[in-house]
Order: structure tokens, then C-alpha cells, then sequence
């Protein structure tokens, strides 16, 4: 079976954020024997979608159909494709291609993510020969590079694994690369889609100590359910900077905003402790500090992007074995509007999964 009418939810205009997509056909990419076409089941709803359709990472090339954590079947297989048969459940994250160059550095070292030759995301980037513009999941039919296309283990529920192809792997990659693990303490720089999946990994990857850390005191009693030790509500808890001061090995970042004081933060790490940035805001500033503050203690800041094929294979095989389960809120596929509204406004507790009823999984 070939998909040969896409349909999906297209935005026009950086006004489709405001609950204006509409229901439309569009061109896929070109059909190369290196791609796959999957029958969309489930699309998580990400805040990069949102940052897309308003433009708010740069021009946004429109019309667009946005949505990078797909869960779906796959309906028709290129003859270059080796790792996926017809019939299979599969997914895509938030990747759609990168240079795959024997001597790409990166793309040979499972760092895909951050290949410089050759990258375009899953939805929303203009493709190299002629091949045309990506477009994502909040659709019928979904055509991606297959070396991004990821097969969904047994024991896996779809609504759940949807969410972990990018806000998963964005924090289980940076948590699995800066060493989280028995003998650290993590903290988790704000609580929301991302922030509650950094909670879940941590735990499941064996930490010792998993705090979180938001704003409010509202989330305190969600976060402590998801596996934390303690709760820092940063506009409430009188004393906080002292008494977890040096405390932490490794914060991971899921803010969006340029306008928290960072110095406060890091203080939180022990000595040479990492500070790793996830999240993105609108305009990229990174909230300032000061040079002293790494000098002093010796503090590492980094970033991380959206994790390698390989290491989301691992995370869905540990989700798996430590059977985490985000929690989500499932919304019909024909009120994707009413989500992304209702996203945009912060209702979320805690990833919205769109769902497709009468899809093949």
C-alpha cells in the first residue's frame, strides 16, 4: 500500500499558531528508494511545532506540517531499506536526515544530530537535489529518510513512545552522556513536557538523587509521583540557593527563556559540575551570567540537540525494561487546533499525543 495523497494539518501564516492550521493536501518530499512512507497513528505535540508555526526560530518556510515525534506503520519501503519491513510499527523523532558520509565525524560516531554538512529536520526544511520540503506528523502519511525511521519494540504503548522520539530523547540523550547513572544528582531546570521525561530518565537510569526545580510550588506533588527526592519552588521556598548550594552534579536546562538569573542556578552544582542547556527560546539568547561564576567553581555550561538513531533505540529499550510511562493526554486528531491551543497556553500536564482512530496500529 502507497500513500498517494498526503494529507495533514498545514500552516499557512505564523497566525496557524492561533488554533488556525487547516485541513489540506500537500507535495511530500521526493520518493527516494532510501525512505519510507508511514501511516500516522500518533504524533506527540512538541513546543518546537509551536515555535515553527508562529516562526518563532527564524522565517518558517510555508506552508508547513509540523509534528516530529510520529508513531505510525510503515506502508511502503524503499529497496534500499534494510532495517524496516512493510507491516513494521515505526517511528521519527525530530531528525530527518543528515550528510551519513563515511567520513562525516559525527555522522560515523552516532552524533547525527550534530552533523554540519548535510542536516534538515524532520519537518519544515528544504532538501538538497531537488528533493523538495520536509513535512512532519499531524497527518495522514508521513515519508522520511529511513536511517531516521525507528523501529517501536514490543511492550512499547504507542501514545507513549510518540513523545519520547524528541522530548524523551532530549533530555535521556544529555543525561545519558554526561554520565547520569548511580552516584550523581541531577537537577531538573524546569518541570513541563521536557522536564518531566528528564525526571522519568534519571530515575530509570539509576540516579541517586533527582531533584526538580521549577518556579511554583504547584508541580511539587506531580514531580515527587514521577521519582524525585526533593522539590526546589524557586519563587517560594525562602533559602533555597543556600541550602542546595553545591549539591548537584548535573542540572539539565529545559527553560525557554532568556530572562532567568543563570548565576543562581549554577551555584547548585558541586564543583566542576555541568550545566546543560536543552531548551530553546524564540530569538536563541542564552540568559546571561557571569564569566566569575565559572572561573570560581570550575562549572562546565554546555547544550545538547535532539539524540542520534542509536540512542534512541537505546532509550526506547530501557523505557522498555524500566517500563516508563510519560504522562500524556490523548486529543483526536481532528482537534489538533483546540491542542495546540490549549499547549500554547500552558494546560499541559504533561505531553499531548494526537491520535489517529482507525489507523493501522
Amino acid at each position: 500500500m502507497a500513500a498517494n495523497i498526503f494529507e495533514g494539518w498545514v500552516g499557512k501564516t505564523p497566525d496557524s499558531v492561533n488554533g488556525k492550521m487547516e485541513w489540506g493536501t500537500y507535495e511530500p518530499k521526493k520518493w527516494t528508494e532510501d525512505d519510507v512512507d508511514i501511516e500516522v497513528s500518533h504524533c506527540g505535540i512538541c513546543a518546537s511545532d509551536l515555535h515553527t508555526l508562529r516562526s518563532g526560530w527564524g522565517e518558517t518556510i510555508y506552508p508547513c506540517v509540523v509534528g516530529h515525534e510520529i508513531v505510525g506503520t510503515a506502508i511502503r519501503v524503499g529497496t534500499n531499506v534494510k532495517h524496516i519491513q512493510l507491516g513494521d510499527r515505526v517511528g521519527v523523532g525530530a531528525q530527518g536526515r543528515s550528510c551519513l558520509r563515511s567520513s562525516c565525524p559525527d555522522c560515523t560516531t552516532d552524533r547525527e544530530s550534530y552533523c554540519f554538512v548535510d542536516r534538515a529536520n524532520t519537518y519544515a526544511s528544504e532538501l538538497p537535489n531537488n528533493e523538495g520540503i520536509t513535512y512532519g506528523g499531524y497527518a495522514k502519511y508521513n515519508r522520511s529518510h529511513s536511517h531516521f525511521v525507528i523501529p517501536i519494540p514490543e511492550g512499547l504503548d504507542s501514545a507513549n513512545a510518540a513523545p519520547m522520539l524528541c522530548a524523551g530523547i532530549t533530555m535521556y540523550s544529555p543525561l545519558r552522556r554526561n554520565g547520569c547513572g548511580p552516584g550523581t544528582s541531577v537537577g531538573i531546570l524546569g518541570v513541563g513536557g521536557l522536564g518531566h521525561f528528564g525526571v522519568l530518565f534519571c530515575k530509570a537510569l539509576g540516579a541517586d538523587r533527582i531533584v526538580g526545580i521549577s518556579r511554583n510550588a504547584d508541580k511539587r506533588d506531580d514531580v515527587l509521583k514521577l521519582g524525585a527526592d526533593d522539590y526546589i519552588a524557586t519563587e517560594t521556598d525562602v533559602g533555597w540557593q543556600e541550602k542546595h548550594k553545591a549539591s548537584l552534579d548535573l542540572i539539565i536546562s529545559t527553560i525557554s527563556s532568556d530572562s532567568i538569573n543563570l548565576s543562581e542556578y549554577l551555584w547548585l552544582l558541586k564543583t566542576q559540575g555541568t550545566f546543560v542547556q536543552v531548551g530553546a527560546p524564540d530569538g536563541g539568547k542564552l540568559p546571561p551570567f557571569s564569566v566569575f561564576d565559572l572561573l570560581a567553581r570550575g562549572f562546565n555550561i554546555g547544550g545538547s540537540g535532539c539524540g542520534s538513531p542509536a540512542e534512541i533505540r537505546e532509550m526506547l529499550q530501557l523505557a522498555v525494561e524500566k517500563k516508563v510511562e510519560p504522562w500524556i493526554q490523548k486529543w483526536p486528531f481532528d482537534q489538533a487546533n483546540e491542542a495546540i491551543l490549549s499547549m500554547n497556553s500552558g494546560e499541559a500536564r504533561y505531553r499531548y499525543v494526537l491520535e489517529r482512530v482507525g489507523a493501522s496500529t
